[in-house]
């Protein structure tokens, strides 16, 4: 944990789920910066009593700050993280906020009425950004003060020209930090086109039940324009089973390895997890477009297997990430393993696919006692483990 000091008082701030073990900070230089303008803008202080939104507020550092300021509004932040807004419940705890004092809601969620300051923190995918100010576009006004916030890394001239395309006219600041700022004045007028989102293709031959189907993507999930090499892999060598079981669709994404272990298996039961809205929303829409009537499956944003049941799912199939926002890291995957570990049932099994040079066959041998290659390229590795 560490302590982000600004001129709206010092806050306590950790990421989820905290790891003492952690570099990385749950604030950065353009968290300071967007604060630092809100209170010192030339001209005067924002005005911060109408309704205040903050989009993609990583770890609840923004909501943490302007939760402490007493808006006669409360705060309203919009997160795509299951885990960020987690982080956001823990950080009002541990800073003597009141749980209600912000109100958490998704990407998925319908936006306030009216907007009066709208503070976005630029994220990682062009195309969420996208959606999201297409979404929230008609909901801000002439008055309406927008300021977005990034790492110079993070902002590019096509992330000023999506601001000045969907909402109006758009500057950016001096970098300070390495962070800088963007300023944008809505014009209700302008006309900003149709939301692209969500998007749809066709999955191509040779991967299985899956083959030529239809996935649905909302804009920020992974690979969302094409079949990936990894999870192509993991589908083209997915075992053949039969009979009820419980399977899990771990970091499920658009769920089209979810679907194809429902559409193997009619008997299965199928829970698809994700820690992203929009994963979910995708994995929703897929299987709902291809299981036929009738099917059913759950869909649940968690950390991982955090608070699954144990003992009671016969196969995980996993494909891990191992970036969170900047930082590149085995963390997520390693939390993953000991949560299907945990999960699942004497003799159950995890599926995983992953870069080679990765070397998850290691880790699930240290945890498992067994790793078994199923199927290989020059790039990517499907490892199976199995709970003894």
């Amino acid at each position: 944990m560490d302590r982000m000091t600004t001129a709206r008082g010092e806050f306590d701030l950790a990421r989820f789920p905290e790891d003492p073990r952690d570099p990385l900070r749950a604030w950065d230089a353009a968290d300071e910066y967007l604060l630092r303008h809100l209170d010192e803008r030339e001209g005067g202080p924002v005005d911060l009593s109408g309704s205040l939104v903050v989009l993609g507020d990583r770890w609840g550092a923004l909501a943490a700050a302007l939760a402490a300021h007493g808006n006669v509004h409360r705060p309203v932040q919009i997160s795509d993280s299951f885990l960020g807004q987690q982080a956001t419940r823990a950080n009002l705890q541990r800073n003597g906020l009141d749980a209600d004092a912000v109100r958490l809601r998704t990407t998925r969620d319908a936006p306030p009425d009216r907007i009066d300051v709208l503070l976005v923190r630029v994220p990682k995918s062009l195309a969420l950004l996208e959606d999201q100010l297409h979404r929230l576009a008609p909901h801000v006004h002439e008055g309406t003060v927008v300021v977005g916030a990034g790492m110079v890394t993070e902002i590019h001239t096509s992330t000023l020209k999506l601001f000045e395309r969907v909402l109006g006219p758009t500057r950016t600041s001096l970098a300070v930090k390495k962070a800088r700022l963007i300023f944008c004045s809505p014009d209700p007028g302008l006309p900003g086109g149709a939301d692209p989102w969500p998007r749809s293709y066709a999955l191509p031959a040779g991967i299985g039940v899956v083959s030529g189907l239809t996935v649905v993507d909302h804009a920020g999930v992974f690979s969302a324009e094409r079949l990936d090499a990894g999870t192509r892999l993991l589908l083209r060598s997915l075992p053949v089973r039969t009979g009820p079981e419980h399977v899990v669709d771990l970091g499920c994404g658009n769920g089209v390895v979810g679907l194809a272990a429902a559409l193997s298996n009619g008997e299965a039961e199928v829970t698809f997890i994700d820690e992203s809205y929009q994963a979910l929303a995708s994995a929703e829409a897929t299987f709902l477009a291809n299981a036929g009537a009738g099917a059913t499956a759950r869909f649940v944003a968690a950390d991982g297997l955090a608070g699954f049941p144990p003992g009671t799912a016969d196969l995980v199939l996993n494909n891990p990430p191992f970036h969170s926002h900047r930082g590149r890291t085995d963390a997520t995957a390693w939390r993953m393993f000991n949560g299907s570990r945990a999960a699942l049932r004497r003799g159950g099994e995890l599926w995983v696919v992953g870069n080679r040079h990765l070397g998850y066959h290691v880790k699930l041998r240290r945890l498992f006692g067994n790793c078994e290659v199923v199927a290989s390229d020059p790039k990517f590795v499907v490892l199976r483990a199995v709970k003894r």
